[in-house]
């Protein structure tokens, strides 16, 4: 099994190593390779990404992102919104769970606001958001997938002003209901707020790509932070994982950044290869941490983030049984 890893640029560089690491405990028998994509390559070859890196990217079982700084020229898209649209990662997975809360964020994950159809000019600039129904359909699909081993799915939406989104809904709307669901429609606004006031009313929460990325952004504060929060990028044929965080690059190089995010990602990567029970020890790793007093500062500790990922790291190996 190959998995090709992006650490990409800031925070990217110090999180993901660990991460790599983590898969490597458990599956000691994948061949990890590196790509380089992101700003610091923009900087020295002019390219972000290129055609040749998609395909290297797709020839992989599953992809290990950091974070990338998209390059500030006004003809570049993101590097991850590029892939994501390349390797048609339809499903964007973000899991959030704490005391009395387990939640599931699934985002559409390639048409929307982040299509890239988008044009500047003198005096206006234009994007874009075209929803369309097999695109509506298959996150629908995805998001019902999930929920009939849970327990309801939600779908967040701006029908009362956005006629594309009435579109969506309807057909979340009618997937659900075709597979048996428990469904409930909330308009976006009104949702980020009631997540946070009454968290473990939800359980899948499926909604359009923008609002999905703000959602669950907006979930952090119910964990801590986006330090805290890993995601997958899902399609029929490839698959990517990664932190939800950005580069950070005003605390990139400092030690301080939390690697729980990229760890956790890894988990979900570990979890979608088939190592349902070996990715929970991940999550023990990091617990049993956290209650040493082993923190970053973001957690109200001291530990740098090499010191909280070695520690991670020797707990894993201590739980993984030998093959």
């Amino acid at each position: 099994m190959k998995v090709a890893v992006i650490e990409g640029d800031g925070i990217g560089q110090e999180v993901t190593p660990p991460a790599r690491d983590a898969i490597g405990i458990i599956r000691p028998d994948i061949d990890f390779f590196g790509v380089e994509a992101g700003y610091g390559r923009w900087q020295r070859t002019g390219e972000a990404i290129t055609d040749d890196d998609i395909a290297l990217l797709a020839s992989a079982d599953a992809i290990l992102f950091g974070a990338v700084t998209t390059p500030p020229a006004p003809d570049y898209r993101s590097v991850i919104v590029r892939i994501r649209k390349d390797l048609d990662l339809y499903a964007n997975v973000r899991p959030v769970w704490g005391a009395g809360f387990d939640i599931i964020v699934v985002r559409e994950n390639t048409e929307g606001l982040y299509s890239g159809v988008e044009k500047i000019e003198q005096d206006s600039a234009c994007t874009l958001r075209c929803i369309t129904r097999k695109g509506s359909e298959r996150i629908a699909r995805y998001a019902c997938s999930l929920a009939k081993r849970r327990r309801d799915i939600t779908i967040g939406h701006k029908a009362n002003v956005l006629k594309s989104d009435v579109f969506f809904r309807d057909i979340c709307l009618a997937e659900a209901r075709k597979a048996g669901i428990v469904v409930r429609d909330r308009f976006i606004d009104a949702l980020c707020l009631d997540v946070l006031q009454h968290p473990g009313d939800y359980d899948v929460i499926v909604t359009t790509n923008m609002f999905g990325d703000i959602l669950s952004d907006v979930t952090a504060y119910l964990v801590g932070g986006l330090g805290l929060l890993p995601s997958g990028n899902i399609g029929t044929d490839h698959s990517l994982f990664e932190p939800v965080h950005g580069s950070a690059p005003d605390i990139a190089g400092r030690n301080i950044a939390n690697p729980i995010a990229a760890l956790r990602s890894a988990a979900m990567l570990l979890h979608h290869i088939g190592e349902h029970a070996s990715c929970g020890l991940v999550e023990q790793a990091i617990r049993s941490t956290i209650d040493r007093g082993i923190m970053t500062r973001d957690l109200g500790g001291t530990a740098g983030t090499s010191e909280f990922a070695r520690s991670v790291l020797s707990d894993l190996r201590a739980l993984v049984p030998r093959r």
